[in-house]
């Protein structure tokens, strides 16, 4: 693998000394990716985790001590048609 290609696309500058070292790993690294690609993994479910995740919803109950909407507009620093008015972050 031409350590000196991955680099240009990654577009980072490495001297000498770091792509020999980088390319000494990075093979090591395919070659244990290899490894891996030999596992018989057919019988084996799918994860995105290792470990199990439970969704912690509460139910959705507007609280007594909620602000008034006219309330809340009054303290922003622009509205229009009842929202808050926010600038723009991306150009169209």
């Amino acid at each position: 693998m031409d350590i000196r290609r991955v680099a240009e696309l990654a577009r980072i500058d490495i001297t000498d000394e770091e792509a020999e070292t980088f390319g000494g790993q990075l093979e090591q690294i395919l070659k244990h990716v290899d490894k891996l690609q030999e596992l018989d993994v057919d019988d084996i479910d799918a994860t995105t985790h290792a470990g199990a995740i439970f969704d912690v919803v509460r139910e959705d109950v507007p609280h007594n001590n909620s602000l008034e909407q006219s309330v809340v507009l009054g303290n922003a620093p622009d509205n229009a048609h009842q929202q808050i008015k926010l600038p723009k972050v991306l150009d169209a």
